[in-house]
């Protein structure tokens, strides 16, 4: 025999009824006692009436007509026409009693908690009819029964009560007439149909079960006919391992253990109410969960013994928490303060969440339902106002706006590591914890955070505990010209194979130009970028830009800066702070004063984040990261000499007495190769702060100022705009001339070469020797030759293509992919 239970959401309409005969129809082997609820949303209309009516407000007569229309209209749609008749007649009897009550209630301008219950006991008793009017209709032979016959309660109105040995006597005797015909021959039924959620008191009132109570109803004759299980069908397709509303990669755990899910269930995963289980672990009989409307679901067997499936078996929160915090060093080593503290809560009502106490006794904490701080805080006041008086303990803390997050798994018993785990994914997203707890059983582990923080913080632990070979990565691209629009295009390609190779899943969820800016948590569908930016409804803003960033809230989140953009350098303390992380090819923070750039290196670190910025420097290749291992390795950096801007290189590379020099610029700017004003590379300032940022990666603690820069074009050329630049370019064109050709009679060439040695920096363009290896650099190399401790006699040298949207988007997505990493 099965127990089946169907709820609200399976009843809500006539399409999810007509589900529900389809699905009884698929299952005629065994014989079934069907438990059906109130139809959707039903009993809070019910609870809203008598509301209304207790108020005096005539106003419930039009909510009681909408759930009298919506009651007759699904008779009409369910119920067969031969039928129909027969069953108005009961449906309006039914409501005409309804209408009666409610009246009653309008003019006492009461509602006990007696009423009360007979009030709401009205959803399941409207429902059952239709129900099995429709299966009868569909050919199944249905029994239907009234559930107050046989669940016996005590007279405790509004949660009552089972009287358990009773109420398992009814059910069996009950059972037993209801299937035997006058002659007292064995009835040929398939269905038994019965409310749940109402009961008798011995008086013969009707009684309601609280929260949950058709659950139970269906526990209490799955135990007492000794059923095979339970099935309760609803809309979802089982226990999950996380509210797939905050994470949309939970999946459905196939097995669990009856304690599994009452810790679950008490901790914000409402699927099924704890009482309900509780008889059924007793008894041994197992719990499905599955959905109505998935036909080969197999949903989640809740037992006594499932398969392992990891230490951690689900996941779960309840908000609205607030802490409350004892402390005073009259406390410690003094008996009696705890006991005070939960008699005077309790005495004051007051439901006690979580605890937790350090071994100092200096202080403890409790978790309390927000709703109740005000009223906990005046019984603490009248408890403890002696000791407040006499400074054995301070003025009671409070921390508002909090949830507890409860990891969940028997197989947590004795496995080490789940905590650092989970204080290790929290940590890196920037989540702080306000207070903690784990019981000796070892299956549950409540952490306190911010309530904002919540989806962030299960999305975290989840990708941790379920997802371990996934990693998500979210990006917020600031600046798409070419070389933050070849990165996209790279993220785009990348992504499958990341995925497949490196279990990496990057996503781009921001992105912003001059312009507009768009947002999905979800990731931006890439097919399409540049139409879907360029046609945002968001008018771009580097502030707001951030603030998004900061309400999405997303784990694992790093903002790329791909622009030269001083303002937009500005906004790295915010973001950092937020935890999240910084990947620039923007290198005028890390060229900023020294106290910023290592500020910033220090608030990442403080954040659980990072800051990097290895395309500063050679664009894609290897600079920064090869002196940071040096470093890192015990070694030290005595020397730099290097050629660091591709551009310059490219440019007195093609220079030549049959190219001008103006010729030879607006070739860079063609290839991509200068910065969107090539005064910039040209004035040496850029290349001034790459061998800055050298200097201090190599840890010398230099400034702006401390690096010499010998300028080889005019001031003159340096005001204007980029235009009166260009045009003024054959002014010096001479000049430039008569530098190629010096150095070329003397078999040098020219080179834009920068110098770090005792301390000092200096950049200038220089004729150096064609024996000198820098002569032979092409195109837009960039070389990089350091003497070391290690490397003093044949310096390492670090050679390759150092401008260019494609080298330079590589590097960035080199330091995208160490971040996703360092996850």
């Amino acid at each position: 025999m099965e127990v089946i239970k169907f709820g609200g959401s399976s009843l809500a309409n006539a399409s999810t009824i007509r589900r529900v005969g389809e699905v009884l129809i698929s299952r005629r082997k065994k014989q079934k006692i069907l438990v059906l609820s109130a139809m959707g949303g039903m009993t809070n209309k019910l609870i809203r009436i008598g509301e209304l009516a207790c108020e005096g407000d005539s106003g419930y007569k039009s909510v009681y007509q909408e759930l009298r229309d919506f009651h007759l209209k699904a008779l009409i749609e369910l119920v067969p026409s031969s039928k129909v008749k027969e069953v108005e007649t009961e449906m309006k009897s039914l409501l005409d009693n309804l209408e009666e009550l409610c009246y009653g209630i309008y003019l006492l301008r009461e509602l006990s908690d007696r009423s009360k219950d007979e009030l709401v006991a009205f959803g399941e008793r409207l429902s059952i009819p239709i129900v099995v009017a429709h299966l009868d209709g569909c050919g199944i032979i249905v029994r239907r029964v009234d559930a107050r016959d046989w669940i016996k309660t005590d007279a405790f109105h509004g949660s009552a009560h089972v009287l358990p040995e009773t109420t398992k006597k009814a059910i069996i005797s009950g059972v037993a007439e209801e299937f035997k015909t006058d002659d007292g021959v064995a009835c040929d039924w398939e269905i038994l149909a019965l409310e749940g959620f109402i009961g008798q008191s011995p008086e013969g009132a009707t009684t309601t079960l609280g929260r949950g109570g058709s659950d139970y109803t269906a526990a209490l004759m799955t135990i007492a006919l000794s059923a095979d299980h339970l099935e309760k069908s609803t809309d979802v397709s089982g226990m999950l391992t996380a509210d797939p509303r905050q994470v949309p990669t939970a999946r459905i755990i196939e097995e669990m253990s009856y304690a599994e899910a009452m810790e679950l269930c008490h901790f914000g995963a409402k699927i099924i109410y704890p009482p309900t289980i509780a008889p059924l672990m007793e008894a041994g009989i197992p719990l499905i969960v599955r959905s109505t409307f998935e036909e080969d679901g197999s949903g989640t067997r809740i037992c006594a013994n499932p398969k392992e499936d990891g230490p951690v078996r689900g996941l779960s929160s309840i908000g609205g928490i607030s802490l409350l915090t004892l402390v005073g060093g009259g406390m410690v080593g003094v008996p009696g303060f705890s006991r005070r503290l939960f008699i005077a809560l309790s005495f004051s009502g007051v439901n006690v969440v979580l605890i937790t106490q350090g071994s100092s006794e200096h202080s403890i904490t409790v978790a309390i339902e927000e709703s109740e701080l005000e009223v906990a805080l005046i019984a603490l006041q009248e408890e403890f106002g002696s000791d407040l008086q006499l400074g054995r303990i301070e003025p009671f803390r409070t921390e508002k706006g909090l949830s507890i997050l409860a990891l969940v798994g028997d197989g947590m018993d004795g496995f080490t590591g789940i905590c650092g785990k989970a204080f290790h994914a929290l940590g890196r997203n920037g989540i702080n914890i306000y207070a903690i707890a784990q019981g000796s059983t070892e299956r549950n582990i409540s952490i306190v955070v911010a309530d904002s923080d919540v989806p962030k913080a299960l999305r975290a632990l989840h990708g941790t505990f379920f997802e371990s070979d996934v990693r998500r990565v979210n990006l917020f691209c600031m600046g798409v010209g070419n070389v933050g629009g070849t990165l996209v295009d790279f993220v785009q390609d990348q992504h499958d194979q990341l995925l497949k190779d490196r279990n990496i899943d990057l996503q781009i969820a921001g992105l912003a130009n001059s312009k507009k800016m768009i947002f999905n948590s979800d990731g931006i569908d890439l097919s399409d970028w540049r139409n879907k930016l360029k046609s945002s409804q968001y008018k771009s803003s580097l502030q707001g830009f951030v603030d998004g960033i900061k309400e999405l809230n997303l784990e694992n989140s790093a903002f790329v800066d791909n622009t030269a953009s001083t303002d937009v350098a500005a906004l790295y303390e915010s973001v950092l702070s937020a935890s999240i992380g910084v990947v620039a090819s923007n290198k005028i923070a890390a060229a900023d004063t020294y106290d910023r750039y290592k500020g910033l290196l220090d608030l990442a670190s403080k954040h659980s984040t990072e800051y990097r910025f290895e395309t500063n420097v050679g664009a894609g290749l290897p600079v920064i990261d090869t002196i940071k291992h040096l470093v890192l390795s015990g070694d030290k950096v005595h020397k730099i000499e290097a050629v660091l801007s591709g551009t310059l290189n490219f440019l007195f590379s093609a220079f030549s007495p049959e190219m001008t020099f103006e010729d030879s610029v607006k070739g860079a700017m063609d290839a991509g190769f200068t910065e969107p004003d090539p005064r910039i590379d040209l004035s040496g300032v850029d290349v001034q702060r790459k061998i800055l940022i050298l200097a201090r990666e190599a840890g010398y603690k230099l400034e702006m100022s401390d690096v010499e820069n010998i300028p080889f074009l005019p001031q003159k050329l340096m005001e204007g705009n980029v235009e009166d630049f260009l045009n003024a370019l054959p002014s010096i064109e001479k000049t430039m001339q008569a530098k190629f050709s010096d150095a070329a009679k003397e078999g040098k060439k020219l080179r834009y070469f920068a110098t770090f040695e005792n301390g000092k920096a200096r950049v200038a363009l220089e004729p150096l020797d064609s024996s000198h290896p820098f002569c032979s650099l092409e195109g837009s190399d960039n070389v990089v030759m350091l003497t070391t401790d290690r490397y003093s006699q044949r310096p390492l040298v670090v050679q390759g293509a150092g401008a260019g949207a494609d080298v330079t988007a590589m590097g960035v997505f080199a330091d995208i992919m160490r971040f996703a990493e360092s996850r």
